[in-house]
């Protein structure tokens, strides 16, 4: 073995033993809440390169990923509550619902073939709205999804007969449902980060490029534009749908207001500040911001009762606008992203020597 090979086998192991041993340290150091955060942040990561996907790959502004999230959780949380009275399992349930998702955004894409850029963010919007609407108002004359009051009381997922929403010992060592949740995303993440990876290397991931650099040239390089967009919003779809069935086995509970267009743009915020069309760097934004919101939720109000004795601002408040603020400065600085990929960061430098040559001439 070469001295790369091995340097990259011992970061991976090394990264390997720390996300095995995570949520222990971040329990015993801040209490299970914040290992439920974490678990948060891998349903992010999924949300996010199912997104970078559509976006990231093939260029196509999607603001209304956030419906496919709402399909896979209400498919799960429909055939595994007592709202139907239905409690499959969830290797029936999870791979459904991210089918019915992956149909969903073949819906969405069929009609948008022809639009791009701001006319296409409108139209996803819209189709987030759309699904959102409906689970709010499918309640009559037929109760389907419980309208505003959402779906209770979800089954938990089971693996080998072992609830995860409950703690278990094993030699001698507690886990909590929320580490056991822990392990379970984790390991599904992984397995998107792979397709992705695998997606991004192969013919169809090479076509995406082409899509998004120029959609006139590649279909005169006899790309098939149709079929090559239907694609990215199935696949992209398909993950999202995933992180909604985990999503609603995870809380337990659903309703329309987890899935409104704040959550849309969130993973887009991730997926822009991470690097778009680099999965580290979208691993990177998601989890970002996942804990720096939660961080400053806990610095925010005691640093003001400490400082003015009273609270100025609300601290919900006051959160949102340091985080809008620091992701515009983070624009400013580094507007190809926290991590961005070799391609886009230098394409970005030389946009900005000919922004500069132009200002000389």
């Amino acid at each position: 073995m070469t001295l790369e090979t091995n340097k990259k086998v011992g970061i991976f192991l090394a990264c390997a033993v720390v996300l095995a041993v995570l949520p222990f340290v971040v329990g015993g150091a801040f209490g299970n809440s914040w290992v439920r955060i974490v678990d948060f942040a891998l349903l992010y990561v999924m949300l996010a390169l199912g997104l970078n996907i559509v976006v990231g790959f093939a260029g196509l502004l999607d603001l209304g990923f956030i419906a496919f999230y709402a399909v896979g959780a209400y498919t799960f949380g429909l055939l595994s509550s007592p709202h139907f009275g239905i409690h499959l399992p969830f290797y029936i349930t999870i791979p459904l619902g991210a089918l019915l998702a992956a149909c969903f955004g073949l819906l969405l894409g069929a009609p948008v073939l022809r639009l791009k850029g701001d006319y296409l963010a409108i139209v996803t919007m819209g189709f987030g709205e759309i699904i959102r609407i409906f689970m709010n108002n499918l309640n009559a004359p037929i109760n389907i999804t419980n309208g505003p009051q959402g779906i209770n009381l979800i089954d938990p997922i089971h693996v080998a007969g072992v609830s995860l929403g409950s703690t278990i010992e094993i030699a001698g060592i507690s886990f909590h449902n929320v580490y056991l949740y822990y392990y379970l995303f984790l390991l599904l993440t992984v397995v998107v980060v792979i397709m992705g990876f695998r997606l991004q290397h192969s013919r169809i991931g090479r076509a995406w490029v082409a899509l998004r650099e120029d959609d006139v040239a590649a279909a005169a390089m006899g790309i098939n534009i149709r079929n090559i967009k239907l694609l990215a919003f199935s696949l992209g779809a398909l993950s999202g749908g995933v992180a909604g069935g985990l999503f609603a086995s995870f809380q337990g509970f659903i309703s329309p207001e987890s899935f409104g267009l704040i959550e849309s743009i969130m993973i887009l915020a991730m997926v822009v500040l991470g690097g778009m069309g680099h999965i580290p760097g979208v691993v990177l934004g998601a989890v970002t911001l996942t804990i720096v919101p939660e961080v400053l939720r806990d610095v925010i109000g005691p640093l003001q009762m400490n400082t003015f004795g009273r609270m100025i601002i609300d601290p919900e408040n006051a959160r949102m606008l340091l985080f809008g603020l620091a992701l515009v400065v983070m624009m400013l600085v580094r507007p190809a992203g926290m991590w961005p990929s070799r391609r886009r960061k230098a394409e970005f430098r030389d946009d900005k020597v000919a922004a500069d040559s132009a200002q000389k001439d």
